[in-house]
């Protein structure tokens, strides 16, 4: 490859190779490497190599030369680099610290250059410039995405594996990933779309998807996950239980996602992955069925509820006891939505767009109906058990109505 700028005043002589590799060799150890100890870890046994060959490309070019061979050489070493996790943030700053470095000896502080000599030789520069960047972003980035596509590839088997109670210990050596004694497996929902956006549903819920995926990455590069654009399943290593750490990763990822994600949290040993996930679905489950506020929630959370949803003839018995509300799906949704939000008369009637009286005679009509007062604690434990319970029973499902979740803007 050649560059040829219709220009011979661009070609000026080099300074020697041998002392200019050794002046660049010094300036990236003093100014660069030491500074980055990944970069001068990375490629500290090719500094010599790749320095002259840096240079033998600006030779090159400046003499008219073809550099396909130096710049083969360039892409390979860039698509190493990218191979043993170099950032490219951390190869640019070598990069141009280099190529600085370079128009300072070439370009001698006490020499005397017309205009026209100036503007050539920033062109040079820039030409060089251009064509050494461009072939180790276009290297480095064609094998990083291989490299992450391979990582993604054999993260998302091996989180199969473990929701399935596959995984074994040579499949983990194969998959280059440690797998944990404990998980903290997440349940997560994601709102779907917003109807009122002009975007396509399908597109906006795909840049939802993205977001969180690479939030998650970001705030936990450990984390394994299975999502879909409706929520999933994610499994961080060890025991989370007892700390804010998985409470904080679901603000982070409703952040990204610009909606309020529900989420649950059941902490399991490797082999008991399977069964902690589908509990933690279930827990999910009931968090949606009864309008929950979305957040994160674990078992102890969730115990009294999840107990009461188990199938049995006292599940059936207790949501008889509403029975009476049937005629009246405005009163079931109240009692619904003030059971969701902790009896706070004043959330339930914002959420409703009722006056908080209206909320309070509407109380006193379903213990008309059904004998029991919710203003009294055992008369609204009986309410909350049989709220709970009606959710849950196929017949009368159809009578119950989602309470909106609130969208982030």
């Amino acid at each position: 490859m050649t560059i040829d700028l219709d220009s011979s005043s661009t070609r000026w002589p080099l300074p020697d190779s041998a002392s200019l590799t050794g002046q660049l060799i010094s300036h990236f150890i003093d100014n660069v490497s030491t500074c980055d100890t990944q970069l001068g870890d990375a490629i500290s046994g090719d500094i010599s190599t790749v320095t002259r060959k840096c240079l033998e490309i600006g030779d090159g070019v400046t003499a008219g030369r073809n550099v396909s061979g130096q710049l083969r050489w360039f892409s390979a070493a860039a698509a190493g680099w990218a191979r043993d996790g170099v950032p490219i943030d951390t190869v640019l700053r070598a990069f141009y610290e280099a190529l600085r470095a370079s128009v300072d000896v070439m370009c001698a502080p006490d020499a005397a250059y017309d205009r026209d000599a100036l503007i050539d030789r920033l062109r040079m520069t820039m030409a060089i410039s251009n064509l050494m960047s461009t072939t180790m972003i276009t290297a480095y980035l064609r094998e990083y995405r291989g490299v992450v596509s391979e990582h993604l590839t054999a993260a998302r088997a091996l989180t199969t594996a473990l929701l399935t109670g596959r995984t074994t210990a040579p499949m983990a050596r194969d998959y280059g990933i440690t797998v944990a004694d404990t998980y903290s497996v997440l349940a997560l929902s994601i709102p779907g779309a917003d109807h009122d956006r002009p975007l396509d549903t399908a597109i906006v819920v795909r840049r939802r998807l993205r977001r969180v995926l690479t939030a998650l990455a970001q705030h936990r590069d450990d984390a394994l996950a299975m999502l879909s654009i409706g929520g999933g399943t994610v499994l961080i290593p060890g025991d989370t239980t007892d700390d804010t750490r998985p409470d904080r990763l679901i603000e982070v990822l409703s952040r990204a996602a610009r909606v309020d994600i529900s989420a649950t949290l059941i902490t399991a040993a490797t082999d008991d992955i399977p069964d902690a996930a589908q509990r933690a679905h279930e827990l999910l489950d009931v968090v949606g069925r009864l309008g929950y506020a979305p957040r994160l929630y674990r078992f102890e959370d969730l115990a009294l509820e999840y107990q009461l949803t188990r199938p049995g003839p006292g599940l059936t018995e207790l949501g008889e006891q509403l029975t009476p509300l049937d005629p009246h799906p405005d009163l079931h949704r109240t009692l619904q939505v003030l059971i969701a939000n902790d009896m706070n008369r004043r959330r339930t009637a914002r959420i409703l767009h009722i006056h908080a009286n209206t909320v309070s005679y509407r109380l006193h009509r379903i213990a008309d109906l059904t004998g029991l007062d919710a203003t009294h604690a055992a008369d609204m434990w009986q309410l909350k058990s049989a709220v709970i319970a009606r959710a849950f029973t196929t017949a009368a499902s159809s009578a119950i109505t989602a309470v909106p979740v609130p969208q982030r803007r």
